[in-house]
């Protein structure tokens, strides 16, 4: 398995987001598109747990899964891909903010 350590997480939030809802929209079938987030997270979580411990861990994957939340509600209002586009940049910019800067 490679060493994904070093790969930045906001990016690869990113990725999981609007991957996921791209994934989901295309095939129909919604739980290959949380499959892709879940995965996003699970290596995203690893890192922020070296960089901040539990805290940091558990505090940026309740606000990515918090953003996939909000993302639905949002779109009613604002159009679907403009509320993924806008949750994802939160939720990247985030993970920016308190892990990736920090780890560099």
């Amino acid at each position: 398995m490679p060493d994904l350590t070093s790969v930045p997480t906001a990016p690869l939030l990113a990725g999981g987001l609007v991957g996921g809802f791209a994934f989901a929209q295309k095939t129909g079938i919604r739980p290959l598109g949380g499959a892709a987030m879940l995965g996003a997270n699970v290596v995203a979580a690893r890192q922020w747990y070296a960089v901040g411990g539990a805290t940091l861990a558990a505090g940026l994957t309740a606000a990515y899964w918090t953003a996939m939340g909000v993302s639905h509600p949002l779109a009613k209002k604002v159009g679907t891909w403009p509320s993924v586009l806008g949750v994802t940049a939160a939720a990247s910019g985030a993970a920016w903010l308190l892990a990736d800067r920090r780890s560099r």
